[in-house]
């Protein structure tokens, strides 16, 4: 059947019930049996084609903005989905990204991004305009990304939270009124568009402090999970098709208990907060009344594939049952994959299809570069090739390398914190050392035994089965195994 992809934005991803149960009704009355979230926390429908005509009409009618593909305007991606759950300590709470978002008189055309500092859920630098909160109550860090380029500027100001609106709005203007200067310019002056932007603006700043220290470790975010005395629940799908009746009954369940707000997130999945555990049992009915599975392994939950690709499900889902057969641990790594040339993913590690001029080459002949975030940090920019001109077949194996390769790197020079006055102390307790039985002399391995010239560091075990005791002959199975914490104790009995 033939389609037409329909998009509709939940700013910063939030969307109320009610709202959603309009939209789901629409789609159900267009024929819709299923719909997906985009990595921008947007909606995206497939409308049969000879039920757009009266899609459309039914969501002017009840004042719900769809645009298809072509024309659709880039949702504003937040971390609001990650407050009270993911990110539970600083200044930037619920309300203060409520009233952002409400202060947006416009429809950006740019990518923006408003996040929190202090979590790791959802992706910094995906959007144009990258607002990250800063240490300094209600002023934020800015970062652009010019349209079609991959090079991120940090803005000199920390901006005041009133002005970031405004100032979206004109770095947007100035950008798209110029565009010969900025507009897929990596060698772009972004200094001037900062002297333009501050000579036709007034907005309240302070100076910029160093960048912010940002670790990702992906939190999981799917199934039931406690927060203070409530519940969330995140579902995935592993298909990206969300039911349209699932979602109805979604809807219901949250407006007869009074949750007010559901969540979009990054990672094409939705969240649900404030569940009353009394309602548990709601829940899992509606989840076993669609077979919906909501505890998916990790490996599975940390990737990103463009929207709307099943060339990259299928490369996703390759991979994952190697890691699967493999247990392959990826803790600390996210995976994205990049079908298409125009495409920026987030993810520590990218797997990116190599372009050809032939359109009707084998899929057989295809091939992949992999490549990894340099120091491993998803957020940086610069990228690191581990390999190129991979087989769709081989990815995998060339992966588990590459996993392997980062914990490696991870765990080089990592040393455990202990107090230097109980150390020598706690050797001394858990040391073993080995004694004769007949007449108490002691092997000590860190020692050896010069007389019978046993180089120091030799083990019990490797002692040959001649080796006997320097003092009374016993044999090597006359030593027992004994901790050198206890021979201390027996000494001090003695005393």
């Amino acid at each position: 059947m033939q389609t037409q992809a329909v998009h509709i934005n939940f700013r910063g991803g939030i969307v109320s019930p009610g709202y959603l149960k309009e939209i789901m009704q629409v789609a159900s009355d267009a024929k819709v049996s299923h719909v997906r979230f985009g990595l921008r926390q947007q909606m995206i429908l497939e409308v049969p084609i000879n039920q757009i005509e009266k899609f459309n009409q039914s969501c002017a009618c009840k004042d719900i903005i769809s645009q298809t593909t072509k024309e659709a305007l880039p949702n504003i991606v937040s971390s609001y989905p990650a407050a009270g759950i993911f990110s539970l300590d600083g200044w930037l709470r619920e309300g203060v990204y409520k009233d952002v978002f409400d202060s947006f008189n416009y429809s950006p055309t740019l990518k923006i991004n408003i996040c929190d500092r202090q979590q790791s859920f959802t992706p910094f630098f995906t959007g144009h305009i990258n607002w990250v909160s800063s240490s300094s109550e209600h002023f934020w860090q800015l970062y652009v990304r010019l349209p079609k380029t991959k090079t991120l500027h940090k803005w000199k100001d920390l901006i005041y939270t009133n002005d970031l609106p405004m100032l979206s709005k004109r770095i947007e203007e100035e950008i798209l009124n110029d565009k010969f200067l900025f507009y897929g310019k990596e060698e772009a002056d972004v200094n001037l568009l900062y002297q333009r932007v501050k000579a036709l603006t007034a907005y309240v700043s302070r100076s910029s402090l160093d960048d912010p220290t940002i670790d990702f470790s992906l939190p999981y975010y799917e199934g039931f999970n406690k927060a203070n005395n409530q519940l969330w629940l995140g579902v995935y799908r592993r298909d990206e098709q969300f039911p349209v009746g699932f979602l109805l009954d979604v809807c219901d369940i949250c407006l007869g208990c009074r949750i007010g707000q559901l969540y979009t997130t990054s990672w094409k999945s939705i969240i649900i907060r404030g569940i009353n555990p009394a309602h548990r049992k709601l829940w899992d009915q509606v989840l076993g009344k669609y077979r919906i599975n909501v505890r998916h392994a990790a490996n599975e939950l940390n990737w990103q594939v463009e929207d709307n690709s099943e060339e990259g499900l299928q490369i996703k889902r390759q991979i994952i049952r190697h890691f699967d057969k493999e247990d392959v641990r990826t803790y600390g790594l996210c995976f994205a994959v990049q079908t298409k040339p125009a495409s920026s993913m987030f993810g520590t590690i990218v797997i990116q299809k190599e372009q050809t001029r032939n359109p009707h080459r084998l899929r057989s002949l295809e091939r992949f570069t992999i490549l990894y975030r340099r120091g491993f940090n998803p957020n940086e920019r610069e990228f690191v090739v581990f390999r190129e001109g991979v087989s769709k077949e081989h990815l995998a194996i060339y992966l588990e390398s590459l996993c392997k390769y980062f914990y490696e790197q991870v765990g080089d020079g990592l040393s455990i914190p202990e107090d230097e006055s109980r150390r020598d102390e706690k050797d001394a307790r858990e040391r073993t050392v080995y004694q004769c039985r007949n007449c108490y002399t002691i092997y000590d391995p860190a020692i050896g035994d010069d007389e019978q010239k046993v180089l120091a560091g030799t083990t019990f075990d490797d002692l040959p089965e001649t080796y006997a005791c320097s003092l009374c002959g016993s044999s090597k199975g006359e030593f027992i195994e004994i901790k050198e914490s206890a021979l201390n104790e027996a000494e001090a009995l003695k005393v």
